[in-house]
């Protein structure tokens, strides 16, 4: 019997989206425009969690790219949507308020 996998954690996914992100060049060069930020920051950027929640807000922006993400990662939208929260905080529509 196979172990029960858990979803990738916060981080974990942001890394993933990361990784999937550089293998789509035309992808991460929309998302280095829109971010501003230079291929040779991404190695610093990563440990910063604003500029995680700005990659996730990225992909939560347009739904064919997180599918197209989810799709390619095998993970679902609902973990990156916990991630997503995770890094950006409560929103309008938690209740958290």
């Amino acid at each position: 019997m196979k172990p029960l996998e858990l979803p990738p954690g916060p981080e974990e996914t942001a890394i993933a989206v990361l990784t999937w992100l550089a293998g789509e060049p035309e992808m991460l060069g929309r998302f280095l425009a829109l971010s501003g930020t230079r291929a040779d920051q991404l190695r610093q950027a990563i440990n910063d969690p604003g500029f995680l929640a700005g990659m996730l807000d990225f992909l939560m922006g347009h739904e064919p790219t997180l599918i197209a993400f989810c799709d390619a990662s095998g993970i679902a939208p609902e973990t990156v949507v916990k991630a997503w929260r995770h890094y950006s905080g409560p929103g309008l529509d938690s209740g958290e308020y």
